[in-house]
């Protein structure tokens, strides 16, 4: 594993660390077997930097981790967790989720904590209740050890919070798709001149960057001078740059584990040329003529208060635009749309069940004014179609039903 330094402490972290917002799940709750069997696994192999937040699997990640870190892998390993800021009302809130989160990961102390999704106001907020006190107090305590902040507003802003506190790092949302957005690699370049560590998350956009890329985007890589899948493209685009820490990956299988640490392995600053890094300019480029909605699938906007499945609804209709609007292609993303979010898997949770109450417009790092957008997703997937896929589907539900009790009784 490749190792680059955190400035202000000269700690060595691993290039490459553990997201823990993506675990793979069963019957709703993490798959504990197999997420401890892949998490060990990681770590075992030099994944050494465990990414968590009070928020990520709808409250389960921080006890999860709890649990599996024991038997001594907690001490093989450097936590970050967060500190749910839209939560927090008054200054000793701060302190009740900080303990309680120490008690939910099983540990005495926090390696490195984290802000989380601080912005321009939030943060002028936050300082008015007594946050810089909180982290003084929790770093003389020994409870936290670094401390951070994570960010998805402008670049200004960005810079403004670099400059009003004594951060050892920071955590940024950047990938070949976002590379002028958020901080954007003008915030990348005056953090670390700062002498802050900057991580990066979402280095796939959710994976999107990584699966069945579009027909424009695998002729650009089918034609590039070396050979490799778009998850090493977009992961080596990141350790090219040396002001690039460490980069966050939320793996949920082993294969994905495996390439990431063979890549981080075999990566180095400055090891791309120029040549390649066109190529991906290339990409990045076409991607952004392709995506109608700039989701990432990070949840965050969840749960509606009405029950819209808001980042499903803009997976699919992402990917039937930038696979290809053809005939096969609108027909499978409308089945699919019906089924996942249509009612036919047991929830309706489609975007005509938004009521416009812009709860979700807050909460969105991305900025998408959800419910316009939402409706879009509407307008395109629920006509004729949906209808009858929704009614067939459940008259051949009922049917299948019937027929299966007929069996029955007739054996």
């Amino acid at each position: 594993m490749q190792y680059r330094t955190v400035t202000k402490t000269g700690e060595q972290v691993p290039v490459l660390g553990y997201g823990c917002m993506r675990f793979p799940e069963k019957n709703g709750k993490i798959d504990e077997e197999k997420s401890t069997f892949l998490l060990r696994y990681a770590i075992d192999n030099g994944v050494t930097y465990l990414d968590t937040a009070w928020v990520y699997h709808y409250g389960q990640s921080e006890p999860f981790l709890g649990r599996a870190l024991s038997g001594g892998y907690r001490e093989k390993v450097k936590l970050a967790t967060k500190l749910p800021q839209w939560l927090v009302k008054t200054r000793k809130d701060m302190d009740t989720f900080l303990n309680a989160q120490l008690s939910r990961l099983n540990t005495n102390r926090i390696d490195y904590y984290l802000i989380h999704s601080v912005g321009r106001d939030s943060w002028e907020y936050l300082k008015e209740i007594g946050v810089l006190d909180f982290l003084e107090k929790a770093k003389l305590e020994g409870k936290i050890i670094n401390a951070g902040f994570s960010f998805h507003e402008d670049t200004r802003s960005f810079c403004r919070i670099v400059d009003d506190y004594p951060w050892e790092f920071c955590l940024i949302q950047y990938n070949i798709l976002d590379e002028y957005s958020q901080a954007g690699r003008t915030g990348l370049a005056y953090a670390a001149e700062k002498g802050l560590a900057v991580f990066v998350m979402e280095p796939l956009r959710g994976g999107k960057l990584a699966r069945n890329p579009p027909v424009e985007i695998r002729g650009i890589w089918d034609g590039a001078p070396v050979q490799r899948s778009p998850a090493e493209w977009a992961l080596r685009w990141l350790w090219d740059q040396p002001e690039v820490t460490m980069v966050l990956s939320g793996m949920n299988e082993l294969a994905q584990i495996s390439e990431n640490i063979a890549v981080a392995e075999a990566t180095l600053p400055g090891s791309l040329t120029e040549t390649e890094r066109n190529i991906i300019s290339r990409v990045s480029k076409t991607y952004r003529t392709l995506m109608k909605v700039p989701c990432t699938g990070c949840q965050y906007c969840m749960p509606c208060p009405y029950g819209v499945n808001i980042p499903s609804c803009f997976e699919i209709y992402n990917e039937v635009m930038m696979f290809g609007d053809t005939l096969y292609a609108r027909i499978y993303a409308k089945g699919r749309y019906a089924f996942r979010v249509g009612g036919l898997s047991g929830r309706l949770s489609a975007a005509s069940v938004c009521r416009n109450c812009g709860t979700c417009l807050s909460s969105c790092p991305q900025h998408i004014v959800i419910p316009d957008r939402l409706r879009e997703v509407s307008n395109h997937f629920e006509g004729l179609f949906y209808y009858l896929a929704i009614h067939g589907g459940k008259i051949g539900l009922l049917l299948h039903r019937y027929l299966q009790l007929l069996r029955n009784r007739l054996s």
